[in-house]
């Protein structure tokens, strides 16, 4: 199981680690950390020294309390950086979160490697295309709605089904306009009450009959310091816990804030399962 980014091939057969880059103001753990940019370039050359495969950089919070950002606002923090970050650290794989065609395909001209889109291709009708033309990779998740009216959406007769229902929808128009390496993202915390958030992570499993990576993102969310009723800065052995158990349940990247945690969570997971059919 391998994706192909512009000719390195990252196999994927052995889970790996997706580092959280936000060079926003408002996202709910960070925000505001990297903005500027050598604070940003500073995190990067952390994580990859942590361990991290890719480098996911985010310029609009999806947070459903954020503000509306603008297209012309988006492109005006991301593509500088992405820039400079190519530019420092020419061997890392950079991965690209943003919902609209116009930033993916300016970040991917300027050496991105992966498109990252919270709404697989459903707030933006040009998304798809653009990434089938570039033969990026393109990390499609689940989401109903937008950021801003996603946690009202919230009413499923069976969950698992209707996720499995909409990725096997996306895909196949994925892979008609050229998109060769999907990988799904179950989008914990996107359009999901706190219990449905967990009833998810239980059946992950399941969504191993689509045969594409599976990649979880549950760090520090509101799942877990919720239920526990703390912070997010409180939240990284949580966070541990359930990558864990994603790890078990057939998750193949883990998008994370704590890079060096994560990679622990990996070596321990292959150290525990080796010459296991995992």
């Amino acid at each position: 199981m391998t994706i192909n980014c512009n000719g390195v091939l990252i196999n994927l057969d052995e889970p790996k680690v997706m580092g959280i880059l936000n060079i926003t103001p408002n996202s709910f753990f960070d925000g505001g950390k990297h903005q500027q940019l050598q604070s940003g370039l500073h995190q990067a050359e952390r994580m990859l020294l942590d361990g991290t495969t890719i480098i996911d950089i985010g310029a609009y919070s999806t947070e459903p309390s954020a503000p509306f950002v603008s297209e012309e606002e988006e492109l005006k923090r991301m593509i500088p950086f992405v820039k400079e970050v190519v530019s420092n650290f020419p061997n890392a794989i950079l991965s690209i979160d943003t919902f609209r065609a116009e930033v993916a395909r300016q970040a991917v001209e300027e050496g991105a490697h992966i498109i990252n889109d919270v709404s697989g291709g459903q707030l933006d009708d040009k998304m798809l295309e653009t990434v089938g033309r570039f033969r990026v990779p393109y990390i499609l998740m689940h989401m109903r709605g937008t950021p801003q009216t996603m946690q009202k959406l919230t009413d499923y007769e069976n969950l698992v089904k209707e996720m499995i229902f909409y990725f096997s929808e996306r895909i196949s128009m994925a892979r008609k306009v050229g998109i060769n390496d999907v990988i799904i993202d179950p989008g914990f915390g996107f359009s999901k009450t706190l219990n449905q958030n967990y009833e998810l992570l239980s059946k992950l499993e399941l969504f191993k009959s689509l045969e594409v990576p599976l990649l979880s993102a549950l760090s520090r969310k509101s799942m877990i310091y919720k239920f526990f009723d703390y912070t997010p800065q409180e939240a990284l052995n949580a966070t541990s816990v359930l990558n864990t158990i994603s790890l078990i349940k057939g998750a193949k990247l883990l998008r994370v804030h704590d890079v060096k945690e994560a990679v622990e969570c990996v070596k321990l997971y292959l150290k525990t399962y080796e010459n296991k059919n995992i």
